[in-house]
């Protein structure tokens, strides 16, 4: 190396300054008596004197030492500026803690992570590709001229950087689905699959009451939450390209469960009541799959779609229905002994009154689960109407106000269409299971009826009739005059019933009409 050349020749020449200082100190011996004289002349003259007098005797010699000082001090000089001028930074690269060699600048190794991580990113556009990088780190050392290996370490950094394909699972309840590219595929398959049902309901139209008044409002329905049944997870994991699902594809696992579609014929004698328990099936899943059936007509040879969908995941609705509904004006009597029996002449004319009834309902999957009554409001009053009638009183005719055939009852189910399933009553429950007459009148049905299940029928001679269905017992017979309040049954879940309630019907000249109408709260 240069510097340690230059150092060599700097202690060459200091071991020729200290041989010529030897030699000048025996030169100064063999001089002695000469000094001697020379030192005693200088006692006679100024210190002065003395020390220029040393200079001129020896002038050359010194001349000659400071030349080798100067000499020594320039050699040392350039071999500072020169070692200075040879030192530099270098950098000790290791991978996952493991030394690979030196690189003069870290931005290469940092630019070349980039690019590498961004081509394996890119090299699979059918499936996400998840890029795995090591740890680099880095070392600095500061040393002089010596060489580094940065092709050989960008070689080794680039080999370490790895990809491997990635999918995003998803899971119902922890059971594995199906693989989709990556979370916001399945962030929108979700949210498709939640719109599919709110579509349904939409298609269905919003729910309306089927009373006697033809300038009923539609209801006002707020959907309060819409949620999965089921748990739901998103997981990364590793997968092969094949692996992958289309959306489409899963969606339609997802909602069906892969159910072969369930196709029949309607055969002589049947009815939609007959068909579900006959298949077993629930009725309203007929209603639902078949929306051209009206009023429960169906014809002989008609295919009918009894599909039962098993969806893996299943979308429940919660909705707040605001309904208007019609308060049943009273009747108020006053008997004449001049006017025949069945005879009457009104003096005042009744008007309906009005009430706002709350609803909340549940489904799942557009299936009504659950619906409860949460207030009423009375909005308009109902005007009273007075009729004379003759005295001559008929056994059974009832009095045209009715009574709540359950006492201390709570609504489950309400009258009207219920996305394409009409339902004709009202359902009823309370910890109390006696069924009381709801009016006067003749008992002109009791025993086992399709759907129904153990049911009465109360005609009360007056236009009205009444049905109490899905008894567990009834305790009257047909032909018997029942007063209102009587006991006639007692609460069940015969027929095609879920749970133990009581289904209570009005009608008027054989017309279901809205039962809240005439009891109130």
């Amino acid at each position: 190396m240069t510097v340690f050349k230059g150092r060599n020749w700097m202690k060459e020449k200091m071991e020729q300054s200290k041989l010529k200082l030897s030699q000048f100190q025996w030169r100064n011996v063999a001089a002695k008596p000469a000094v001697e004289e020379a030192k005693s002349e200088q006692k006679q003259q100024p210190l002065t004197g003395k020390f220029y007098s040393d200079l001129r005797l020896h002038k050359w010699t010194v001349i000659k030492a400071v030349s080798v000082l100067g000499v020594v001090s320039a050699v040392v000089w350039g071999g500072n500026s020169l070692v200075h001028a040879g030192m530099k930074n270098i950098y000790h690269v290791a991978i996952n803690g493991q030394e690979v060699g030196t690189v003069e600048d870290t931005s290469e190794v940092e630019e070349l992570k980039q690019t590498k991580s961004k081509e394996l990113a890119s090299s699979n556009t059918a499936v996400r590709m998840k890029v795995l990088e090591p740890e680099v780190t880095y070392q600095v050392e500061r040393v002089f001229m010596e060489k580094t290996n940065d092709q050989q370490v960008l070689d080794r950094v680039a080999g370490a950087i790895t990809a491997t394909p990635v999918g995003t699972e998803l899971l119902v309840d922890g059971k594995p689905m199906g693989v989709l590219r990556d979370e916001q595929t399945a962030d929108k398959l979700l949210e498709d699959i939640k719109n599919s049902v709110l579509e349904k309901k939409k298609d269905a139209g919003k729910v309306r009451i089927l009373s006697a008044s033809p300038a009923s409002a539609p209801s006002e329905v707020e959907l309060q939450k819409v949620e999965f049944v089921q748990k739901v997870e998103l997981k990364e994991i590793e997968i092969q390209p094949q692996d992958v699902m289309s959306p489409d594809e899963l969606k339609q696992k997802l909602e069906t469960g892969d159910v072969t579609p369930t196709k029949y014929t309607v055969e002589k004698g049947d009815c939609v009541s007959c068909i579900a328990q006959k298949l077993d099936i629930p009725k309203q899943v007929i209603y639902q799959n078949n929306p051209t059936i009206s009023d429960d007509m169906i014809k002989v040879g008609q295919e009918l779609d009894l599909t039962v969908l098993q969806p893996k995941l299943a979308v429940r609705t919660v909705e707040k229905v605001a309904e208007s509904q019609e308060i049943q004006y009273e009747t108020e009597y006053q008997t004449d002994d001049t006017m025949r029996a069945g005879t009457n002449e009104v003096i005042k004319e009744g008007k309906n009154g009005l009430k706002k009834v709350m609803i909340q309902v549940t489904k799942v999957n557009g299936l009504m689960t659950d619906e409860t009554v949460l207030s009423e409001e009375v909005v308009q009053e109902p005007v009273k109407a007075i009729v004379r009638k003759g005295t001559k009183v008929i056994k059974g005719e009832g009095t045209g106000k009715f009574a709540w055939p359950v006492a201390s009852s709570t609504i489950t189910s309400t009258f009207g269409t219920r996305w394409g399933v009409f339902h004709k009553g009202v359902d009823l429950t309370s910890s109390n299971k006696n069924i009381m007459a709801s009016d006067n009148g003749k008992v002109i049905f009791a025993g086992v009826k399709s759907g129904y299940g153990n049911c009465i029928i109360i005609d009360h001679m007056n236009g009205y009739k009444t049905l109490y269905g899905h008894l567990s017992q009834i305790y009257t017979s047909v032909g018997k005059i029942v007063e209102k309040g009587e006991k006639i049954g007692y609460m069940g879940s015969t027929g095609d019933s879920t749970g133990i309630h009581l289904h209570f019907e009005v009608q008027q000249n054989d017309s279901p009409q809205n039962p809240l109408k005439y009891l109130n709260k």
